[in-house]
């Protein structure tokens, strides 16, 4: 997936409890952090600047630097490679942190510790912990007519702050917008992972990949092993002109390191890598799609880097037991059984062509409907063309999300791309998964995938459980 879409607060994540029997006395303390968060400059006007996050964590004893760092930047596949990372980390015995973002149903999501998400007890005492010093730091922003610290920067420092009061070995964590100016960027990775580079979030990080990866290159810290994923030539060339500006090790997919096969399998697939100093065959990866293919080989080369400065062989059977446990929700995740149905946060044209192959490549669909949503700030164009060749037909509804582009004007584009009789419109989101249901469950292997907005994969992951589409 891309950087993150940066939902609607007001309408992206599930407040309160898992459901209403949950036990967890802490539920309120935890939906009482999110709300608190909720009050800030929200997701989607990100602050360019470091400062600010830097002040508070300056305040704080900077609980960034209690434990190492792996930091991975990109355009698509950053969450997917971190979890992988993370996984292959946790299968070694350390004790782990993950943040990503954003989250689908619950703010605790984003905050991972040994591969939980974080308790709300856990969420809420580390709030009360960090909130007085954001405090200070938004009087003295005010003081100087700045913008008081936002969602994703309060947010970040308290990722850093629990890490440090778990406390955890390792920190992986995944890049909110860019990289340079990221509020992540207050601390320093030893390792820096770049994922796929592409255009999206052009109005903010630059019209071109050699931009973009301008500003993603900006994580990578002084005498640091960076490892790339396949990039377009400009891009690569601005990740080289990094490494070499701060003395640190360059490792291109493809040429130190590379994934040799990958193989359709039961549940997943089977791949084999050749990584920085090591091989490793035939390892079972517990998802779809040959992009997460090339994720695991990427998160492959991390380890190395990390755990040996990539000179030192992983052991084959703790790759394979990271590899095996790791999931990745959101990214072609069955939901719904009877029919199928599969969720999928694609939202830019780059993530939305390999959802297109992988369905293709690991699945034997006569019919895909696809239940469509978008936010306007994203190329929906690109995004329905990388579809077409896929989907048999389009229900397009109104992501939930007051950026979303709404039902009546989605389908206009959608209809302009691929004709009137393909698409449906239904703007109420239930209605639309019923429909979508229905018109999947006349074809002998029909499937529902829902895409085009990560709110709206949330919304269907919490509709599929309340409903019990999968035993």
């Amino acid at each position: 997936m891309s950087d993150h879409e940066s939902p609607d607060p007001e309408k992206s994540g599930y407040i309160g409890p898992l459901d209403d029997t949950d036990p967890d006395e802490f539920v309120a303390a935890g939906d009482a952090v999110y709300t608190a968060l909720l009050s800030r400059l929200g997701e989607a006007a990100p602050q360019p600047r470091l400062s600010a996050t830097r002040r508070v964590v300056e305040l704080l004893g900077d609980p960034q630097r209690a434990y190492p760092v792996i930091h991975i930047t990109g355009t698509n596949g950053k969450t997917s490679t971190s979890r992988i990372t993370e996984s292959i980390l946790r299968a070694y015995g350390l004790r782990t942190g993950l943040f990503t973002s954003p989250h689908l149903e619950r703010l605790n999501e984003r905050i991972v510790i040994d591969g939980e998400p974080i308790s709300n007890e856990a969420l809420a005492a580390n709030w009360a912990d960090i909130e007085p010093f954001l405090q200070i730091v938004d009087g003295e922003l005010e003081t100087a007519g700045e913008p008081r610290i936002t969602f994703f920067e309060a947010l970040s420092v308290l990722a850093f702050a629990s890490f440090a009061d778990a406390p955890v070995d390792v920190a992986v964590i995944e890049v909110g917008m860019g990289g340079e100016w990221d509020s992540t960027n207050v601390a320093d990775g030893q390792v820096a992972v770049i994922t796929p580079i592409s255009l999206d979030h052009t109005s903010r990080l630059g019209n071109t990949v050699e931009e973009i990866a301008r500003t993603k290159s900006g994580i990578i810290k002084p005498v640091s092993h960076v490892v790339s994923a396949l990039q377009p030539e400009g891009a690569l060339s601005e990740l080289q002109r990094a490494a070499e500006l701060t003395e640190s090790t360059l490792a291109v997919q493809g040429e130190q390191f590379r994934l040799t096969s990958s193989a359709v399998g039961v549940g997943g697939q089977v791949v084999s890598i050749k990584g920085l100093a090591g091989t490793y065959s035939d390892l079972f990866l517990p998802l779809y799609g040959a992009h997460q293919a090339q994720n695991a080989a990427v998160a492959v080369a991390a380890v190395e880097s990390f755990l040996g400065g990539g000179t030192h062989e992983l052991a084959s059977d703790v790759v394979n037991e990271g590899f095996a446990t790791v999931t990745s929700p959101g990214r072609l995740q069955l939901v719904g059984i009877e029919p199928t149905v599969l969720v999928d946060a694609a939202h830019n044209p780059g993530g939305a062509e390999v959802l297109a192959v992988a369905i293709t490549e690991y699945f034997t669909f006569d019919k895909v409907v696809a239940v469509l949503g978008v936010l306007a700030d994203k190329d929906v164009e690109g995004i329905v063309r990388a579809l077409e060749p896929v989907v048999t037909e389009f229900v397009v509804t109104d992501a939930p999300s007051d950026r979303a582009v709404d039902a009546d004007s989605l389908a206009a584009i959608v209809v302009g791309i691929v004709g009137r009789d393909r698409v449906t419109v239904e703007p109420e989101f239930e209605r639309a998964m019923e429909v979508a249901r229905d018109s999947a469950d006349e074809a002998e292997r029909g499937a529902v995938l829902v895409t085009g907005s990560i709110t709206l994969v949330g919304e269907a992951i919490t509709l599929a459980a309340a409903e019990k589409w999968k035993p």
